[in-house]
């Protein structure tokens, strides 16, 4: 079955050029079924990038997906124009009295700020205590699993000596994880962050699962042992050139920013990227969704309870 999104959505016609079954709002409202109610909160300055990157992975599942847009309303996108936040965009006051059966937040270039300094911290945190009666699972992403680690469970963030910046390879760490079923021992996931969680400190949480590792960037995916909170630390959502144009960018503001590493052949910014995250991206998201989204959550959305 294909995603649900709104009719005008920009997201529409890159995945319907790329054969993505897009369902609009007018069709679904023909098909007898629930579909799985998803919250997608952006914090990505690059707002329509990210939507089409993620309901790219949403929509590759033979379940029927409703997906609704969200922002906080204590920060004002610079980067996306205000006709389309005001027409795709809902805001907290608007969905508080609903429920859902998963959440996406995504990540933010925000890490190098304490969280108390974020301009929306206690919207933010409002959200993801909200979540915990009013979403089945929710799936936060970079900067939001740091943020998540650290509200839910007073995991602290750590600064990294350098930007982690590339292309990683990760291994499976847990035995049978459903989270990761399908996935090969070794799969490669993009980074880009200036700070990180320790694994001494999630280990040490026992209400967390850590799922999978990568030498170089960390703890990749971790979980609670019900799938309620899910926290990934990379980016497998990102597109070919997603890295290529935050490395030209960084260098246009006179940043010291390295080649991403892992990613350009031979390290030539001048040549293609080469993509080899794709494959496992799909898996996670297909994953999510079936298991930690479908199989469990209750048919009425109303027997929702905190974890």
């Amino acid at each position: 079955m294909p995603i649900k999104i709104p009719n005008r959505l920009p997201a529409r016609k890159t995945l319907e050029d790329e054969n993505i079954f897009v369902m609009t709002e007018k069709r679904a409202r023909t098909q007898d079924m629930r579909p799985l109610r998803i919250l997608l909160l952006n914090l990505m300055p690059t707002k329509i990038a990210t939507e089409t990157q993620l309901t790219r992975l949403l929509g590759n599942t033979p379940l029927q997906v409703e997906l609704t847009l969200l922002q906080v309303e204590s920060h004002v996108s610079k980067n996306t124009p205000p006709e389309h936040m005001i027409a795709f965009y809902k805001v907290f006051s608007d969905v508080r009295d609903e429920n859902f059966d998963g959440m996406v937040i995504t990540g933010a270039p925000i890490e190098n700020l304490e969280y108390s300094d974020v301009e929306y911290w206690d919207e933010l945190c409002a959200i993801m205590e909200w979540s915990k009666s009013h979403v089945h699972s929710t799936f936060h992403i970079c900067w939001a699993a740091q943020a998540g680690l650290y509200y839910h469970f007073g995991i602290p963030k750590v600064k990294l000596g350098r930007k982690l910046f590339g292309v990683y390879k990760h291994r499976v760490v847990y035995r049978n994880p459903v989270l990761l079923r399908g996935f090969d021992d070794e799969f490669y996931v993009p980074h880009s962050r200036y700070t990180t969680c320790r694994y001494e400190d999630m280990a040490a949480e026992p209400r967390l699962k850590i799922l999978a590792m990568s030498e170089k960037a960390g703890v990749y995916a971790a979980m609670t042992a019900n799938g309620r909170q899910i926290f990934i630390s990379g980016h497998s959502e990102y597109d070919r050139d997603t890295l290529k144009n935050e490395y030209l960018r960084d260098r246009a503001q006179g940043l010291d920013t390295a080649v991403p590493e892992n990613y350009f052949p031979g390290d030539d910014p001048d040549k293609d990227p080469v993509v080899d995250w794709r494959g496992h991206a799909n898996l996670l998201y297909s994953n999510w969704l079936n298991y930690f989204v479908y199989q469990t959550t209750p048919y009425d959305l109303s027997e929702l309870r905190s974890e």
